[in-house]
Parts: C-alpha cells; structure tokens; sequence
C-alpha cells in the first residue's frame, strides 16, 4: 500500500509518502514540512501536474506528478524520492466517471474535492536499495482546492476492485461535510458514479486495531475488515494532526440510482478518521 500527499497550507508546505509492505506489516514513513513553502499548484481546470519538495536534508521529499488531461494514453506518472524510498508510479486513467463536490462552511470558507477512483496503477517501491514490483493494483487520485477552517474532523473510506467481472468502487466521508448539506459519498460500477446523498452513519472503534468499520444508509451498507491499522499523532502546539487509518477490504452491498442492488464484497482499501488543526 502506498500514499502520498502533496499540500500547501499557505504557512508550510509538506511532502509526505507512506508505505505498507502488508506481508511483513512493516511501515515506511517519510515526511517534509518547509515553513511559509507553496507547492505552486496548477490553476488549469483537468492538470493535476505539480513539481514539489519540502523538508531540509535527510527530511527532504520530492514529489513529482505529470499529468495532462489532453493525453492520448492518460497516464498520471508519479515519482517520490527520499532518503533511502524511490516510488514510481503509472497511473492509468479512465475515461469514467469522477465524484466531485463544493463542500461550503460560509461564505469564505470552503474545500473543492474530486476523487478519481478505481484507475489501474503499476510500479515499483526502492526501498534502502531493494526493488519491489508493485504487481497491478488500484490507484485512487484525490484533489482538492479552498479554504479550510483551523479545526476540521474528517472520515474517510474507498475501495476498488472487480467483482462479478464488473469494475467496482466505493466512496465514503463524514463529519467534515456535516450541516453542509453536500456529501461525497457514491458507487462507482462500470464507469458510472452513483451519487449518494445522504449523510452515512460510521460506526468503529479507533483503539481496535482489528475491529471494523461499518458504514450505513439507506443505499449504503458496508463494512471493511482491516488487515493493518495505522497511527499518525502529531502535536505541535498550534498544529496537530491525529489520523486512525484502517487499510481492509470491504464487504456489503450498496443501491444504484435504479434501485439495482450490488455486491461490494472483496474491494481492498481504506477507512479513516483524521483530526486537525491547521
């Protein structure tokens, strides 16, 4: 499993690349923060293209995402490089449907998320000088643009996968989204997103590492079971994040906009609560 992040915060700017080898369990965690730093992101509409480091020395991480919406072959090419981690990625783009929403807080406050599920992704992870074939696997792009409020609370699932021969996806978040009346929670089968909605009810338990988290609505029940469980705690005085994250594979059904009931059973990836002040 791997992750990255690019962000800018206007008072620092952070590179960050994690990596799960999940038959060992061991973690590989790299992360750059760079004070009043701007990664400089695209204000083209469809690029996703951007060129970043943050972090002095040893702590520096270089990040590098090529994309051009334009591209016969839409291919989004990533690159991670720091000390002793190489990453490199294809992400092969498809030509379905993405789940984008404006999440409104007030009349200055707001967050723009697009979420790009279930693209085929291959690759390699180098770590300390050993290669490892990623295999082919599933990529999910995540955007966004605004600006956010100092404190903010977030959950967070998909999972990708095939079954029944049919490409599948799923959507979740919450919390964040609350009082808004927006919601990013949707379907993806075949191509064709299925919009939810309603806010979901998420039910888990983040001090069980092997408990699940189940997630409900009227056209919604789902379920990961995890096979790891991540924690990321950190306090800075003003700055603090707390993440929870459950990497697992999904089980349960969910309900299109005809009322034809899927399987969800045997999508592999995450669920999450992350809090925040920023």
């Amino acid at each position: 499993m791997v992750g990255l992040t690019v962000a800018g915060l206007d008072y620092l700017a952070n590179c960050a690349v994690y990596v799960l080898d999940r038959a060992t369990g061991v973690e590989t965690v790299r992360s750059g923060i760079t004070p009043f730093g701007a990664p400089g992101f695209s204000d083209v509409p469809g690029d996703g293209t951007i060129h970043a480091a943050a972090g002095p020395g040893s702590s520096r991480v270089e990040i590098k995402i090529d994309d051009d919406d334009n591209a016969a072959d839409r291919i989004t090419s990533i690159s991670v490089r720091a000390t002793g981690l190489q990453v490199d990625l294809a992400v092969r783009r498809q030509d379905h449907d993405s789940l984008g929403v404006v999440v409104p807080w007030g009349e200055k406050r707001f967050q723009y998320t697009l979420k790009d599920l279930a693209n085929p992704v291959t690759g390699t992870v180098t770590l300390d000088g050993a290669v490892r074939d990623l295999g082919p696997g599933w990529a999910v792009l995540d955007r966004g643009r605004g600006r956010w409020r100092y404190s903010n609370v977030w959950n967070w699932g998909a999972g990708s996968g095939v079954v029944d021969g049919s490409t599948r996806a799923i959507q979740v978040g919450g919390k964040w989204t609350d009082g808004t009346a927006c919601t990013e929670n949707g379907i993806l089968v075949d191509g064709r997103m299925h919009k939810i909605g309603e806010d979901l009810r998420w039910s888990y338990d983040v001090l069980d590492r092997a408990g699940p988290w189940r997630v409900q609505g009227e056209r919604l029940d789902a379920t990961l079971t995890p096979f790891h469980q991540r924690r990321d705690l950190t306090e800075l005085g003003v700055l603090a994040v707390k993440t929870w994250q459950a990497f697992g594979v999904w089980s349960g059904s969910g309900v299109l906009d005809d009322g034809t009931s899927v399987s969800l059973d045997g999508l592999v990836g995450w669920a999450e609560e992350s809090r925040n002040r920023w």
